[in-house]
């Protein structure tokens, strides 16, 4: 009998014996680095010649791994070797699927520490950071488990008489999946096997930045039984293949989370209908934010800074939930800043691997020189605070940066930095706040620290984002307790670790035989 769902426990890195297990574990992946990784199509592994380098963004010139570069052909190859599973893995029974998801759960717990060393090196997160995203894909993996044996069998229906009237869930086909470098395992994880134990096979295109993680993924999946073009392993340049998995004739569904410049572009490709199209092809879609943290004045202003810091520079502000503006009425304007700088001044930066440093580096260059200009945009339209330097000469580390006074409708209010940037905004009172939080273009989450029942409730009805979390930090949602996804151009609000998420990756057949 499968227990009732429950949430991965963290690991409490006080403790002396759970230190050294992962100073164990960093010190073994380290003498790993720098293997190389196939593509893997139909279970066959595939040498191209050509190779994605991952490297540790706190120190570039070690190279964590790499993996062989997919080309068009091999997009191909892999959509093919997806179809040829398609009865086969979809008319397994949904138990049979799901006790996969299980084992695959199991050999990540037994795993755990290992893979977080991984996520350290490759994609800078600190200690707990890399454990949360550990315990979030074995999260996933027992959730959607478990979501898809209750979705197994026939939908209520009012059979008509002389007839038996039924309908019941299939699987759409095989589809894409391409997820982000901010939650290399977890949104990986979550992504593919919820479309897998769906009944689907994917090609799976890992985000160039952390593709060892996703390696490790797939010899999990073979470990414990997963069928040979279940998931098709697939790392390649997105402008070389991405438009082409995308477009392709074979490809059923998209399952998408990362900028909003390239989400709209895959919904702009998967809705153009070709000569050779069957179906309308489905996107999911989780394509970023620009989220806020209200503050007025009758709140706990102590537990207001430490969200607003714990939010807005937690791996270093690289997390679509993070709070990019902090919206204070002028009332506590000055006693939150006051707060929320002294709280950001302590946060030590360095390599991840020390765990005494609170921020690691940013992805890659291209992220550190991006976020590097919105910082000498603020220096010269809003008030530094806090930060505003790079920290170091090696690796992409920024120090925590916030800006005051940011203008409602400027580019630090408006558009996603994906840094360690925080934008303050002052607000005449609680209407003029929750005016400037909906004046987005995105909606994914959003915070309210306030005492009254009434702007509680009235926050529940009009601060307009998927996810909204009442006096606690808008980053950290759990799966199965906080289900996930925005509104506006945030996304299709695909509500991960959800009842309705399989929901995305089934279509409903009715079948009606006449008595």
């Amino acid at each position: 009998m499968v227990e009732p769902y429950q949430s991965e426990p963290l690991t409490d890195f006080s403790q002396g014996e759970h230190r050294a297990a992962m100073e164990a574990a960093l010190a073994a992946v380290q003498r790993q680095l720098g293997r190389d990784y196939p593509l893997v199509v139909g279970g066959r592994t595939v040498e191209t010649g050509e190779y994605i380098t991952s490297i540790n963004p706190g120190r570039p010139g070690q190279v964590v791994g790499r993996v062989s570069k997919a080309r068009r052909q091999d997009v191909d190859a892999a959509l093919d070797a997806s179809w040829t599973t398609v009865k086969s893995w979809g008319y397994q029974s949904a138990g049979a699927r799901a006790r996969l998801l299980y084992r695959a759960a199991g050999e990540m717990r037994r795993r755990k520490l290992e893979l977080a060393a991984w996520e350290v090196f490759e994609a800078g997160k600190t200690w707990p950071e890399a454990d949360g995203d550990v315990a979030e894909a074995i999260d996933f993996l027992e959730y959607y488990g478990r979501q898809m044996e209750r979705l197994d069998g026939p939908v209520p229906v009012t059979p008509l008489a002389g007839e038996e009237d039924t309908a019941f869930y299939i699987p759409l086909g095989a589809g894409a999946i391409i997820p982000p470098w901010n939650f290399p395992l977890a949104i990986l994880t979550g992504m593919t096997m919820g479309a897998v134990v769906a009944g689907n096979p994917v090609v799976l295109k890992p985000a160039s930045p952390t593709p060892i993680i996703a390696a490790k993924l797939m010899e999990i999946l073979e470990s414990v039984g997963v069928p040979p073009g279940v998931v098709n392993f697939l790392p390649g340049d997105g402008g070389e293949i991405g438009d082409h998995l995308v477009g392709h004739a074979l490809t059923r569904f998209i399952s998408f989370t990362g900028s909003r410049e390239v989400g709209l572009r895959i919904n702009q490709v998967a809705a153009h209908a070709g000569a050779d199209t069957r179906w309308i092809k489905r996107v999911v879609a989780e394509m970023g934010g620009k989220d806020a943290i209200v503050v007025d004045e009758t709140a706990d202003l102590d537990a207001a800074a430490a969200a607003i810091v714990s939010s807005a520079f937690g791996y270093q502000g690289q997390k679509c939930s993070a709070c990019s503006r902090a919206i204070l009425v002028d009332e506590v304007y000055d006693q939150v800043v006051d707060r929320v700088v002294a709280l950001t001044e302590r946060l030590r930066v360095g390599p991840a691997e020390d765990p005494t440093n609170n921020l690691g580096p940013v992805i890659d260059e291209r992220a550190f020189n991006k976020i590097l200009s919105y910082i000498e945009w603020g220096k010269a339209n809003a008030k530094l605070l806090a930060g505003g330097e790079r920290v170091g000469t090696d690796g992409y580390f920024i120090a925590p940066t916030i800006f005051g006074d940011v203008a409602p409708g400027s580019r630090l209010e408006q558009e996603e930095v994906f840094g360690p940037v925080l934008a303050i905004v002052r607000a005449r009172d609680f209407d003029h706040a929750l005016d400037i939080a909906n004046d987005t273009d995105y909606g994914l989450t959003g915070a309210l620290f306030s005492r009254p029942r009434e702007r509680l409730e009235r926050a529940r009805r009009e601060f307009h984002v998927g996810n909204l979390y009442l006096n606690r930090k808008c980053t950290g949602a759990v799966v199965g307790a906080h289900p996930f996804g925005g509104f506006n151009l945030s996304g299709t609000d695909s509500k991960t670790g959800s009842p309705d998420y399989l929901l995305l990756f089934m279509q409903m057949k009715s079948v009606a035989e006449h008595l």
